[in-house]
């Protein structure tokens, strides 16, 4: 779907006047085109029902904060929004403890339906088969994977494990679960989806994973260790088929893939290396400044259409500070987000 000049230079005025075209009741009276730009998730402060999106246009000129809100009469969106998932004409928003996932319109942010059925504090989700598959994981409670039709989202399955179960991604229309949470874990579940029974389990050698993520076709698991970190890349059909240690750097997390490079970070270093490379980088790409505190600095980390995006959540305690650089480490734009900005996508 294009966007219209007209739309588009609308929106520009909306935002320069502070949104001042809103009416009362916070719905947007003139329709703004979301389709065609970066999804800011916003977790938003624990407890309430804070989270939002941000909305930011391509060129980074334009911003738009908690659009869902502004689309849908001022309802608020829920309580900790986990991550995000585009598909067909739909953006698929998870609430963490809302234990629900919001379905809105990708062109106009207006609520579409929610899933709230087989929920119980779900993390993250992907697409396969079309079925969408849904991680729940309770801290001292279930772990399973919940499965529902993208047609209707009507519940089909629910797959259970005594293992961690955090993200979740798909590769040549096979499902992957990573059994590893909070730097502990090595193991990774491949679930068949013809069957949807659990088809295989991969254990990785060495590190604890802290991320997976699929990309053309393959599955990379990101696992750190105390003294070398490791970059797994795991075929399609469950298979370990490369290894690549990351000599010297301890504990890296946040891989990110983006033509042709790696790109994760450790501490508040981002590093980035060819992935045909054998030698791991020794110096890092760039250092995020100091934040608050250790956990803050490097909240989110996202590296979408050429740009790295990364978040100070500046201790959950004001809006988080995005700061965006090019693939040479230089930054291009800095700007604020929600509470609690955890991850860009693209819409």
């Amino acid at each position: 779907m294009k966007r219209n000049k007209f739309l588009h230079l609308l929106f520009a005025f909306t935002l320069l006047l502070g949104v001042a075209s809103c009416s009362t009741d916070s719905t947007v009276e003139n329709e703004v085109f979301y389709g065609n730009g970066f999804l800011i998730a916003n977790e938003g402060k624990y407890g309430t029902p804070s989270a939002e999106v941000t909305f930011v246009t391509p060129d980074l000129s334009l911003k738009q904060d908690d659009i869902f809100s502004q689309n849908n009469g001022g309802a608020k969106l829920g309580d900790v929004l986990q991550t995000i998932s585009v598909y067909g004409d739909k953006v698929y928003l998870l609430l963490n403890n809302s234990n629900k996932i919001q379905i809105v319109n990708r062109s106009n942010f207006k609520a579409t339906g929610q899933i709230t059925n087989g929920l119980d504090n779900p993390r993250y989700m992907a697409f396969a088969n079309n079925n969408l598959y849904v991680t729940n994981d309770k801290y001292q409670g279930d772990k399973y994977v919940s499965i529902y039709k993208a047609s209707d989202l009507s519940f089909v399955k629910k797959i259970t494990f005594t293992d961690p179960v955090e993200r979740v991604v798909e590769a040549q229309n096979n499902i992957f679960v990573q059994n590893a949470s909070f730097g502990f874990g090595n193991k990774i579940t491949m679930i068949n989806t013809s069957t949807n029974d659990i088809q295989s389990t991969i254990t990785l050698p060495n590190g604890d994973i802290s991320k997976i993520i699929s990309n053309n076709q393959n599955v990379y698991a990101i696992a750190g260790g105390t003294t070398d970190s490791y970059i797994y890349q795991i075929s399609s059909a469950g298979n370990i088929t490369k290894t690549t240690t990351l000599t010297g750097i301890a504990n890296a997390k946040n891989i990110e893939i983006s033509n042709g490079k790696y790109y994760f970070t450790s501490g508040k270093n981002v590093y980035t290396m060819d992935m045909s490379a054998t030698t791991a980088p020794t110096s890092p790409l760039f250092t995020v400044a100091n934040s608050v505190d250790q956990y803050s600095a490097l909240y989110g980390f996202s590296v979408v259409n050429g740009m790295i995006f990364t978040s100070d959540s500046n201790g959950f305690t004001k809006a988080s500070t995005i700061v965006v650089y090019n693939t040479s480490g230089s930054i291009i734009k800095t700007f604020s987000a929600g509470i609690g900005s955890n991850g860009v996508y693209w819409n």
